[in-house]
């Protein structure tokens, strides 16, 4: 893709969002898209799946700060009164006829490894004396990040999994290796362009770089096509991985599978895969942390007079591990007593806790002798009120602060 093609695309609304959308909004309306596009979720369907293409390769530019500011500063700069071979909005060369290759040559000196908007624009301006912005058109680029999401269980969670992970997204061409050529030919330098991708014109007051139309900018000609891939080098394709889910992976947990992602361009190495990780709850236990919740139901002679219960853990091959459990006499309804140890070994090695949290049951019927029994407890336990000090409290000076 020339670098006009790539200026003149609209990220934003590929996406449906504002140009002043945040990145939490961009990766929601990505995420959305995605699982209405993806093409597991629309087999056959050629337009679903070009349109998930585009919607990727809008999300690789807005997903990355700084693609995005370079991204909007040359939407800007386009759209705000200059355009390719026209000059100036209003009209002629630019004011005191400077080479706007100085410009663009200083902005890609101060972005490094980024290139500025230089860089960004493929060498579209030049100097006089020649191209400082061809390297740039045909340097190696690192390929694309690519985002997916992935569920698993809750134990899964705790003592890590190898699962499958199957995805779609460019990919290197198998067919011609990423060349874009048929198996057994190679592309040729372009004569045009001299494999530079610019080809540069004098413009009265500057000299202006533009893509070379022979090549599109890429510096070389295919003459035979692979078939499969269409000399781009790389096709849109369902992959099959298999990928490790380390013990302790919190839900929305973000994992980075480095080499994974789109293939780079000009011999790059690819850009990563980042998983995003949904843990589904479990009917028992809960987690914050490293730490395991769990809610256990106790009678309130037990709560009154002290016990030791029995409460499950998820420790052992299993994941059905007990420990017992100390209740004090006196304990009140609600209380969370800790079990140091039990919890979740998290990716630092530091093992959590299990915090446990009595409930009493309150019975919905009693039979006659437990009636009674009841009845008798509460003669017992006429003269006291478990609501005078509730009162005492709301009536004092200040008790509200």
């Amino acid at each position: 893709m020339s670098a006009r093609e790539w200026i003149e695309k609209d990220f934003y609304a590929e996406l449906g969002v504002s140009s002043t959308a945040s990145a939490e909004e961009i990766k929601k309306a990505y995420r959305k898209l995605a699982r209405e596009l993806h093409p597991d979720a629309n087999p056959g369907d050629a337009k679903a799946e070009a349109r998930f293409k585009s919607m990727s390769e809008a999300y690789g530019v807005l997903s990355d700060p700084e693609k995005r500011k370079q991204y909007d500063e040359a939407r800007s700069l386009f759209n705000g009164g200059f355009r390719p071979g026209g000059g100036f909005g209003g009209g002629g060369p630019g004011p005191g006829g400077f080479d706007l290759g100085d410009l663009f040559g200083a902005q890609a000196g101060r972005g490094g490894d980024a290139g500025g908007l230089g860089d960004l624009l493929g060498g579209l301006f030049a100097n006089r004396g020649g191209a400082p912005g061809a390297a740039g058109a045909s340097r190696p680029r690192r390929g694309t990040d690519v985002e997916t999401e992935l569920r698993i269980d809750f134990t899964e969670a705790i003592r890590g999994a190898t699962v499958p992970l199957r995805i779609a997204s460019p990919a290197s061409c198998r067919s011609c290796g990423g060349s874009g050529a048929r198996a057994g030919t190679v592309p040729r330098v372009c004569q045009d362009c001299g494999g530079s991708g610019l080809v540069t014109r004098s413009q009265g007051a500057f000299a202006l770089s533009e893509p070379c139309r022979d090549c599109r900018g890429t510096g070389r000609i295919i003459d035979d096509p692979c078939t499969e891939c269409g000399g781009r080098g790389v096709s849109n394709r369902s992959r099959s991985l298999t990928m490790r889910i380390p013990a302790g992976v919190a839900d929305g947990q973000r994992i980075r599978l480095a080499g994974q992602g789109e293939p780079g361009m000009r011999g790059a190495p690819s850009g990563d895969l980042f998983v995003l990780v949904h843990v589904t709850p479990h009917p028992v236990f809960g987690r914050t942390g490293d730490d395991l919740t769990l809610a256990v139901p106790v009678s309130f002679p037990e709560l009154v007079m002290g016990t030791t219960l029995t409460v499950p853990t998820m420790e052992g091959p299993d994941m059905n591990g007990t420990v017992k459990l100390k209740v004090p006499a006196g304990t009140a309804n609600g209380r969370t007593l800790r079990v140091r140890g039990k919890g979740v070994t998290g990716r630092h090695g530091r093992t959590g806790d299990l915090l446990v949290t009595l409930q009493v049951v309150v019975p919905a019927k009693l039979d006659r002798s437990a009636k009674e029994a009841l009845e008798a407890y509460a003669q017992a336990t006429a003269g006291e009120n478990p609501r005078a000090e509730l009162f005492a409290r709301a009536q004092r000076p200040g008790a509200a602060r």
